[in-house]
C-alpha cells in the first residue's frame, strides 16, 4: 500500500518514489515505515561509528585527523538509508548511495598505499586525494543519470579493493594482520550474499516468510567496517608510520571471542 503523500511535495520526496524496492513487504507494521526491519537494523552504523570514534582517537590523532570525516559519513550512511527504507524515496536513495561512494572517496584518499597510485601522480598523496575527489564529484552527478545501477557500481569497487588486499596478503607475513583479511574477507562475502540473495531470490524467500536478508546485509556491513578499517590501518602503518607499531585490540576485552577491532598506537625504534 502507498501512502498519500501531499500534492505540493516534489516527488522526489515521495514515498516508494524510487525504483528500487527489497524483499520485504511493505507497511507491515506502520503507515509511516515502509520496511520495518531494514529501517531499524541500520541502529549498528550509529552504535559503531560513535564507538570506532572514540577508541580510534589515538590512532587519528597520530595519522590523519580526516580520519574522523570517515566515521562522520558511516553514521550519516546509518541515518540516510534509513530514511530511504523508511520512505522508498528517491531522495533516499541517492542520499544513501551517495554517502557511501563518499566514504569510499574518503578512505581511498587516506590510506591507498601511494605504490598503488598511478604512475603519473609520482605517488604524491595530494595528487592522489584531488584526483578521488574530482573523480567522486563526477560519478556524484552521474548518479543521478541511472540510479538503478548505482548500488552494482558500488559494490563493483569492491573488485579493486579485493585486489589491493590480495596483493597486501600475499606480501606480509604479519599473522595477525592476515588474520585481519580472511575475517574482513569472510564477512564481506557474508554480507554480499545477503544483498544479492534478496535482490534476485526474493520470490524464494517470500514463499518461506523470511524478508530479513537486506537488514542482515546492513548489520553485517557495519561490522565488516571496523575490521575492514583495523586493515588499512595495518597495511597503511607499514608504509606511512615508521617508528610506529599498531597493537590490534578488541572492545569491549581482547579476551572475549567476538569483539569490535580497534588499534593502539605503540611507540618504538623499529621500522614496518
Amino acid at each position: 500500500e502507498q501512502v498519500a503523500v501531499a500534492g505540493s511535495m516534489p516527488s522526489i520526496l515521495a514515498y516508494q518514489s524510487s525504483e528500487v524496492d527489497w524483499c520485504e513487504s511493505n507497511f507491515q507494521y506502520s503507515q509511516l515505515v515502509a520496511e520495518f526491519y531494514n529501517t531499524f537494523s541500520n541502529i549498528s552504523f550509529l552504535i559503531f561509528g560513535p564507538l570506532l570514534m572514540f577508541l580510534m582517537h589515538p590512532y587519528a590523532q597520530k595519522r590523519s585527523r580526516c580520519i574522523y570525516g570517515t566515521f562522520v559519513l558511516f553514521m550519516i550512511i546509518g541515518l540516510f538509508s534509513m530514511y530511504f527504507h523508511m520512505t522508498l524515496s528517491f531522495l533516499g536513495q541517492l542520499l544513501d548511495e551517495i554517502a557511501i561512494l563518499w566514504l569510499l572517496a574518503s578512505s581511498y584518499s587516506i590510506w591507498m598505499p601511494r605504490c598503488y597510485f598511478p604512475t603519473f601522480l609520482a605517488r604524491n598523496r595530494s595528487h592522489f586525494t584531488c584526483l578521488v575527489i574530482a573523480t567522486t564529484m563526477i560519478s556524484t552527478f552521474l548518479s543521478f543519470l541511472k540510479p538503478t545501477v548505482n548500488a552494482y557500481a558500488l559494490n563493483s569497487i569492491a573488485i579493486h579493493i579485493l585486489y589491493i588486499v590480495y596483493l597486501e596478503y600475499r606480501k606480509t607475513s604479519n599473522k595477525e594482520l592476515r588474520h585481519l583479511i580472511e575475517v574482513s574477507v569472510v564477512l564481506w562475502a557474508c554480507a554480499v550474499t545477503s544483498w544479492i540473495s534478496d535482490r534476485f531470490l526474493c520470490s524464494f524467500w517470500q514463499r518461506i516468510h523470511f524478508f530479513y536478508l537486506h537488514s542482515i546485509w546492513h548489520v553485517l556491513i557495519s561490522i565488516t567496517f571496523p575490521y575492514g578499517l583495523v586493515t588499512m590501518a595495518l597495511v597503511d602503518a607499514s608504509y606511512e608510520m615508521p617508528g610506529q607499531t599498531l597493537k590490534v585490540r578488541y572492545w569491549p576485552r581482547d579476551t572475549w571471542p567476538m569483539g569490535l577491532p580497534y588499534v593502539e598506537v605503540q611507540g618504538d625504534d623499529k621500522s614496518c
